[in-house]
């Protein structure tokens, strides 16, 4: 039987497990990056750990978060880190170089290899045959260490592609459809590959779109061949050194696939709060808009800037539009300049903004009070743009472009034929903003400002974890949820004491209050837990105010791992409908909880008095030997630190 392109590179990673669905491998990292909002923790927990220099063939740190700088809290949190990772061996990519993906897929990604993010939209670099996962910071640190990557086997789901785009059709209309198919919990436990002589039409940045927003679907994450394409893009980064073809077996075995006509298909739309929420143009076409965002680590290629450009060119943005614009990398910046591209951008009235993540994340541009905003990134959770009453849509830079002139909704296809837009035979090439680290490691002072404060750590599993109901939450429950992310809460990425006050605010305004009275307590929520960002965070916080377990439906599978990784125990009903069966501030116990964590490493099921109620339920905690010792230590830093 023959291996999918995911399986051959875990084979040639592997270091323990079988690669069995389901059950628990580790594999060897090659390579790591960081983003500012999460990367201050990763480094803090880097040093915690102790090793003086990282163990990865290559590991970069880049700014492209928190780089709206209103107080001195970002630029002290800049300094750390580029001081940090002078002295350990990283690579550190200054603000105005560029959005991490962008920059990593152009600069430094590698088919074949393996790398570990920090930023659950790590898979972009999937677009160019690397095995690209997002993960929690202290996996990061652990992988930066030396240390394996564990994760649970994955799935292999094939979406085959065949045909052709049709004019005004795009990458991103193929991502959205995949959403529509599988919604945003189809993915979980799974690696989506790409494959059919469709391939041969989609370029690099189209892939890493469609690889990028692969994250939305929940997937461990997602691949395409390392090909011709592949090897046109690295030879005009100038890194034709790196390709290496890379393809699945013809007899490669997938557990689900799913077949895509890309000539049949039309511009898409993801309505509000959800990436799945998604219909054809046409279906909404009319809405008047009052913003339009286009950039992200989703559509921020040279391609995607050219096409807008194009539309752009010659013509003025809707009077009662805001148009904003952000390259995603000092290189496309660089080369939108030289060619002109710039100035028709300018010329329409687009505002352009630096290189950064920027309205994705929140960090600006939050749009007027019960406002219709089109963007190009990846979501439009409730509230992630900073306006709690706006309708965020998500679409491709084309129909941005078009319905940004003309101040409704638009369906690019009655604007006839699409601007032709050519993969340049040669990228510019300027990598002065990446900073190399210090040959003597001993003459670097890491700088540390008042804003860092040391993190949360667990300890040891008690013998009963017992705790009130703190809240009581729904399905899709995302981190936005669990720890909001905007443009006056980034800057404090460093000080979980002082994010803690915001845990879960936006679900429940009184959460953190009812933890700290209660000296702590549980978490119970529906399906699909912990959904969107890698933010460990999400658990941070929890732990800084005392949540000592959370119960759900279902889990995200990263925000699972980080709550194993911080010692919170994360159970799931066994029988769905016992969480109709639980009220807010209801006590719950598990006893003998040392035991039966040990017990549900084996599929022991972990038993749950309700003592409010005088009644009791099971779950499951669906884990791995190691993990449950990792649970049993109070969490991976402290399972490290004993060396086990």
């Amino acid at each position: 039987m023959g291996l999918t392109i995911s399986q051959k590179i875990i084979k040639e990673h592997l270091i323990s497990g079988t690669m069995t669905p389901g059950s628990e491998i580790s594999i060897r990292i090659d390579q790591t990056l960081t983003q500012d909002s999460t990367g201050t923790m990763a480094y803090l927990q880097f040093e915690a750990i102790g090793v003086p220099q990282v163990k990865t063939k290559l590991s970069v740190a880049y700014i492209d978060h928190n780089t709206i700088q209103s107080g001195f809290e970002n630029a002290d949190d800049h300094k750390y880190i580029q001081t940090v990772t002078k002295k350990h061996g990283i690579r550190f990519s200054r603000p105005g170089n560029g959005v991490c993906h962008q920059v990593h897929i152009e600069r430094f990604g590698i088919p074949g290899q393996t790398l570990l993010g920090s930023d659950s939209h790590t898979p972009t670099c999937g677009g160019i045959g690397m095995l690209a996962i997002g993960a929690g910071g202290l996996d990061v640190a652990v992988a930066m260490g030396g240390g394996p990557y564990f994760l649970p086997m994955p799935k292999m789901l094939r979406v085959n592609l065949t045909g052709r785009l049709a004019p005004w059709a795009s990458a991103k209309d193929i991502i959205l459809l995949v959403l529509q198919i599988l919604t945003v919990k189809g993915g979980v436990g799974k690696i989506v590959e790409y494959s059919g002589d469709g391939l041969r039409y989609l370029t690099v940045p189209e892939r890493a779109t469609i690889t990028n927003m692969g994250a939305e679907l929940g997937a461990t994450t997602s691949i395409f061949p390392s090909d011709s394409v592949t090897k046109d893009f690295l030879l005009a980064q100038g890194r034709e050194d790196a390709w290496i073809p890379l393809s699945a077996d013809e007899d490669a075995v997938y557990d689900e696939q799913i077949e895509i006509d890309l000539s049949a298909l039309k511009p898409m739309i993801a309505k509000p709060h959800m990436p799945d929420n998604v219909v054809r143009v046409t279906e909404v076409a009319g809405t008047p808009v009052d913003q339009v965002c286009i950039g992200s680590c989703t559509n921020s290629s040279l391609m995607d800037m050219l096409k807008v450009a194009a539309i752009l060119k010659g013509k003025t943005v809707h009077p009662d539009v805001s148009l904003v614009i952000a390259p995603g990398s000092k290189q496309v910046f660089t080369m939108l300049s030289d060619c002109g591209a710039l100035t028709d951008m300018i010329g329409a009235g687009a505002r352009i903004l630096e290189c950064a993540c920027g309205p994705c994340i929140g960090m600006g541009q939050s749009p007027r009070t019960d406002a219709v905003s089109l963007r190009t990134n990846n979501r439009n959770f409730y509230a992630r743009s900073g306006t709690a009453s706006a309708s965020v849509y998500l679409v491709s830079p084309e129909v941005a472009a078009v319905s940004a002139i003309a101040g409704v909704i638009t369906d690019p296809i009655e604007w006839g034929a699409p601007p032709e837009i050519h993969m340049p035979p040669a990228f510019t090439l300027n990598d002065n903003l990446v900073v190399l680290p210090a040959e003597n490691p001993d003459d670097v002072t890491v700088v540390r400002g008042p804003n860092i404060k040391p993190f949360p750590i667990n300890t040891a599993l008690p013998t009963e974890v017992r705790g009130k109901t703190l809240v009581k939450l729904g399905d899709n429950i995302t981190t936005d949820h669990i720890m909001p992310s905007n443009a006056k809460l980034l800057p404090y990425r460093s000080n979980v004491p002082y994010l803690a006050d915001y845990c879960l605010t936006p679900s429940d305004p009184d959460f953190p209050r009812k933890a700290k009275e209660n000296g702590g307590g549980i978490i119970v929520g529906g399906s699909n837990y912990g959904q969107g960002s890698s933010r460990e965070h999400a658990a941070l916080a929890p732990l800084q105010l005392g949540v000592k377990a959370v119960i759900t439906v279902s889990f995200a599978r990263i925000h699972m791992a980080n709550l194993i990784n911080n010692g919170i125990l994360p159970l799931t009903f066994l029988d769905p409908s016992d969480y109709d069966k639980i009220d807010p501030m209801d006590e719950l116990s598990i006893p003998n909880a040392p035991e039966q964590i040990r017990s549900a490493a084996l599929g022991a099921p972990v038993l749950i008095h309700n003592l409010t109620k005088d009644t009791s339920f099971q779950t499951s905690c669906p884990i791995s030997e190691r993990q449950a010792k990792i649970l049993l230590s109070g969490g991976l830093l402290n399972f490290t630190r004993e060396g086990a």
